[in-house]
């Protein structure tokens, strides 16, 4: 004959029950503190491409005219050399 015994099912004391929860609540602590310095570093890295997009643009409006007075200054010497040509 088969005995019907009541499964007794698995027991979790009270002590393994915090302890699990305080292992998660630790695991959480650590993402949350790992979550802050990323989310540090990215408002540093936005700062910082802000930055070097200011003194780019800044670069290249000082830069323009340089290309400008070279025509310029080619224009003239032609302008130069046409008025020595013609003139003689």
């Amino acid at each position: 004959m088969t005995s019907t015994s009541a499964d007794p099912g698995v027991y979790i004391s009270p002590a393994q029950t915090h302890a699990e929860v305080r292992r998660i609540a630790d695991g959480q602590i650590r993402m949350e503190s790992k979550l802050d310095r990323w989310i540090d570093d990215q408002r540093e890295h936005r700062e910082t491409t802000a930055d070097h997009e200011v003194r780019l643009r800044r670069l290249e409006a000082g830069r323009w005219p340089l290309p400008a007075l070279g025509a310029l200054v080619s224009l003239a010497a032609l302008a130069i050399a046409a008025y020595g040509a013609l003139g003689r």
